[in-house]
């Protein structure tokens, strides 16, 4: 059996993960990346993305959407705003969500109304990776 590392995902709702798996890849501000058992300790930032691990064959995925990371201990903690599973994300609302991310921030461009276009692109990048998770990355 391979060494493993445990991984807590935590949201203001409450743990959504907490078990041993064999590795985990992240959406860091800084580039995404990886963490095996027994890895450095090291803080990141955590950026709209996917969140990915795997346990022995078996791989979920997570849509988190920004929050911190802590290595340390053979554990890796994530602190993030939300953290929805590729079967927990409702496509048909994403799908809306996008459309009208889309349509703010053609509105936004044209207004040149900075505070608008960053919400915007936030709102866009959330469905749009609630797309990708949902269909399996």
């Amino acid at each position: 059996m391979a060494q493993q590392i445990r991984l807590e995902v935590v949201t203001p709702g409450g743990a959504r993960v907490n078990e041993e798996v064999d590795i985990v890849n992240a959406p860091g501000f800084g580039g995404d990346f990886g963490v095996l058992a027994h890895h450095a300790p090291f803080l990141s930032t955590i950026k709209i993305g996917a969140l990915t691990y795997e346990n022995g064959k078996e791989r979920k995925s997570l849509m988190v959407s920004g929050g911190f990371c802590e290595v340390s201990n053979n554990k890796i903690t994530f602190l993030v705003e939300s953290a929805e599973f590729s079967g927990d994300i409702d496509v048909e609302r994403a799908m809306r969500a996008k459309e009208r991310a889309e349509k703010r921030l053609a509105q936004a461009i044209q207004k040149v109304e900075d505070f608008n276009k960053k919400r915007a692109e936030v709102a866009l990048q959330r469905a749009l990776m609630r797309l990708k998770v949902a269909k399996g990355l």
